[in-house]
């Protein structure tokens, strides 16, 4: 009896199957009856449009050609294929050929498919300049600023964390080399004298003003390296031959960490009569007054502020030089060619005389020791092992050891002090190649290391998974943009990090410090395009309100910080990622609630503020946006059309073939039509219509704002209304920016994978792959029962093969 049920049941298994199999075979013959209809025609073997053949391509085995498929999905939706101009399959006939392909190719991937690997390869990469500053900070306590001591990184998508482009030359080098030996001098406390020159301009910002009752002052913060005397040089007070600045008397403070250490006048009768006599001499002994100002300063990164002391000189503001609308809240009580004010620089030069150095954060991080109870050679070697194993992120060799001490003892060798032999050895640390690189050795690496096989469970040639303290780098440079922490460390030498439970512990540590704020800087902004806001220039005789230099600089750090504030709120309240589109606040200050119509904001300071315009919603709305996908003098739908293409829904258009006309502009003496008209006449070429057919539609819904983020309803060029109206490439009619978002959040997780997408590139520092995309897939998918969170898809990321393993070089 008991035969009798089994044999029925594998019956009924075996016809379950063959009914599972017929249905399949039925779903691909009615797929590959749309594609052979509007595919087939162009992409063929003999055709081969674009380098693609698709008939001869088995459907029913799609993980043979998943690349190909990967591909084909892509531009299917972005309605990039079959293109505008061309019969198209109805839109429902679309969505389910791609959620049956993918599941195919999901299926597949998960199924183990021989030709579907799970994870790339990164080859040996360099820290970038961001990551290297963020590293030297956490390490010594040096601040660095990147732009100044090392050169722009190649950017791959937006990112410049991409291991493969982040090439290196000898002069490269020699910059790295040159910025350790300034960073162990800063970080150590060098009693040699050195001066920083410190621009007046670049360090006036009228959102950070100098302490109440002053005017006129610049704020920054210099490392002095040694207790001792600092001289400090004001560089032109604006006492030239014809200069009104000596009419009146001012008086000059310095004040370091908040208390006043040199207080002086200048002008009034006494300067005046002096330099009326005697000219040129007489203007520089009143300079010299101000040259090379004596001031006893304890070791240590101190606020410096210089300004003057401020005091009414009108009865009345009646006559007040009008402010300007943007960037004009100076302070000033009197036009400034009436008094003495800073021009040109501030030069810091010391120690001099200097009697020691102070206990500082960097050297609390570097000398581990006391030379009172160890010593000298035994301290040294301590400070070594710490701080090598910080910089190298991984335990400390005897090998490594034997490289560095020899830097310490020359110097000691030389004559020099015991600081100086460590500071040696901090400057060789930070150029050793194990601080300024990071690498994932295999297998076979391993092998030829150790002498024995790797403890990673694989062979040569094969897929294997990174080992803890790589997966512990990997996991701050993705979320701190620098290396792992004392606990990070800890927990990955002692090869617990891969213990169940553990690493969502520490991923949810690491997003909860404020170093986290990496993931606004270093890549949403990145990824959004936006800290390239200084390649578009605002037209002066479009934008009259930013003819100025001054004004315009002030109007894109605005913008920036506007954007970052708002991304930032979003990702530190982890919030779902959907609501970078549909939040309906912002950070403003008065000069951005004024530029967008918005009452009630006082003071240059950033603060949280609910809007109740709609369009101003999420990053659709914000200034930096219509900024960056402008030209200076215009608005471009192309550029806004390729940018939400691109950054929001995952689908770049191709990019226009060579030689292809791109130029809107309105020829001398042609009346003047709105960039819509001139849209409309460019894409009557069925050749254009191709591309601009996709694109065009979705940068429309954006012409309301202009090419400053402005709100408008008329078109000032073309004196004519401005026309938002569009049907988009799925043949839905809408009218303006509203609109447009309510169609993109209709499906979030289409958001959800462009963001993971990115999200992915940006951890595992490569670019993603076809085999990627079922994991992009499978983590969206798990994070939708969370209402795509920030953690969700973070947590999916690090727990995804494409980050936890990787494939030998060449495979």
């Amino acid at each position: 009896m008991k035969q009798f049920i089994s044999v029925s049941a594998l019956l009924v298994l075996i016809a379950s199957l063959a009914f599972m199999q017929s249905i399949a075979v039925a779903q691909a013959d009615q797929h590959r009856a749309m594609l052979n209809t509007y595919c087939v025609t162009c992409h063929n073997e003999r055709a081969k449009t674009g380098g693609l053949s698709l008939d001869g391509l088995n459907l029913q085995a799609a993980a043979d050609n998943a690349d190909t498929w990967e591909k084909a999905l892509r531009k299917l939706r972005g309605h990039q294929m079959p293109p505008p101009g061309s019969p198209q399959p109805p839109q429902k006939d679309v969505d389910s050929f791609v959620a049956w392909m993918e599941n195919a190719l999901d299926s597949a991937a998960g199924d183990g498919h021989a030709k579907s690997p799970k994870a790339g390869y990164v080859p040996i990469q360099r820290l970038n300049r961001t990551e290297y500053a963020a590293t030297v900070k956490a390490l010594v306590g040096v601040d660095v600023n990147p732009k100044e001591v090392l050169p722009q990184d190649i950017q791959v998508e937006g990112f410049d964390n991409i291991a493969d482009a982040l090439s290196v030359s000898p002069a490269f080098l020699d910059q790295y080399v040159t910025a350790a030996r300034h960073v162990a001098q800063l970080a150590v406390g060098n009693p040699r004298i050195y001066s920083v020159k410190y621009e007046i301009r670049a360090n006036q910002n009228p959102d950070d003003p100098p302490p109440p009752g002053t005017r006129d002052g610049i704020k920054f913060k210099h490392n002095f390296p040694a207790d001792g005397e600092y001289r400090i040089t004001l560089n032109n007070l604006e006492v030239g031959p014809y200069s009104n600045a000596l009419e009146r008397e001012s008086t000059v403070v310095i004040m370091i960490d908040g208390r006043i250490v040199f207080r002086k006048t200048i002008g009034g009768a006494a300067d005046l009569s002096l330099a009326d006599r005697t000219a040129g001499t007489g203007r520089t002994q009143i300079m010299d007054r101000f040259s090379k100002i004596p001031v006893q300063v304890k070791a240590g990164v101190r606020d410096v502020v210089i300004a003057f002391v401020d005091r009414s000189h009108v009865e009345t503001s009646e006559n007040l030089e009008k402010l300007q609308s943007y960037g004009g809240l100076t302070g000033a009580s009197t036009p400034p060619d009436r008094k003495a004010h800073l021009q040109d620089s501030v030069v810091v030069a010391g120690p001099f005389n200097p009697t020691g150095v102070s206990m500082t954060p960097s050297r609390a991080l570097i000398f581990v020791c006391d030379l009172k109870k160890t010593a000298e050679p035994t301290c040294a070697k301590q400070i070594a092992e710490n701080l090598a194993r910080r910089a190298f992120r991984r335990s400390v060799t005897t090998e490594d050891l034997n490289r560095l001490m020899p830097f310490y003892e020359e110097e000691r060798r030389s004559g020099g002090t015991f600081d100086q032999g460590i500071e040696q050895l901090v400057a060789a640390v930070l150029a050793s190649p194990q601080f300024l690189y990071r690498s994932i050795r295999g297998p076979r690496e391993a092998q030829a290391r150790q002498g024995a096989a790797s403890n990673n469970g694989a062979t040569p040639n094969t897929e294997f998974a990174l080992t803890d303290l790589e997966l512990a780098s990997r996991l701050s440079f993705f979320l701190w943009n620098t290396g792992p922490d004392e606990e990070l460390l800890t927990l990955a030498s002692a090869n617990g990090l891969t213990r169940p439970g553990v690493m969502e512990k520490q991923v949810r540590r690491l997003l909860a410090d404020p170093r986290a704020s990496s993931l606004v800087s270093s890549f949403a902004m990145k990824w959004l395009n936006l800290t390239t806001l200084d390649q578009v220039v605002p037209d002066p005789k479009s934008f009259p309100a930013f003819a100025e230099q001054r004004q315009v600089e002030q109007m894109r750090r605005d913008f920036s910080m506007e954007a970052e504030s708002f991304i930032g709120s979003l990702f530190s309240e982890d919030r779902s990622v959907v609501d970078l589109l549909t939040a309906d606040h912002t950070f403003l200050n008065e000069r951005m609630a004024r530029h967008y119509g918005i009452s009630g904001v006082v003071g240059p300071q950033f603060r949280r503020v609910t809007l109740t315009n709609k369009e101003r919603f999420g990053l659709m709305g914000k200034a930096a946006v219509q900024l960056r996908t402008s030209y200076g003098d215009r608005t471009s739908p192309v550029l806004r059309g390729a940018w939400v293409l691109d950054k929001l829904i995952g689908t770049p258009p191709t990019p226009p073939p060579p030689d292809t006309a791109t130029d809107l502009s309105q020829k001398a003496g042609e009346q003047p039509r709105t960039v819509r008209a001139r849209l409309e006449q460019h894409r009557a070429n069925a050749t254009c219509r191709m591309c601009h057919g996709v694109i065009d539609p979705i940068g429309l819904a954006l012409e309301n704002f202009d090419a400053i983020g402005q709100w408008r309803t008329t078109d000032n060029e073309a004196k004519a209304p401005i026309d938002a109206s569009t049907v988009l490439p799925t043949g839905v009619a809408i009218n303006g920016v509203v609109d447009l978002r309510a169609q993109l959040v209709a499906r979030p997780e289409v958001f959800a994978r462009t963001v993971t997408e990115r999200l992915l590139m940006y951890a595992v520092n490569r670019r993603l792959e076809y085999f990627d995309m079922p994991q992009v897939r499978a983590i969206v998918r798990s994070a939708s029962k969370e209402n795509y969170k920030l953690s969700s898809l973070v947590l999916g990321i690090v727990n995804s093969d494409a980050f936890r393993k990787q494939v030998p070089e060449g495979k």
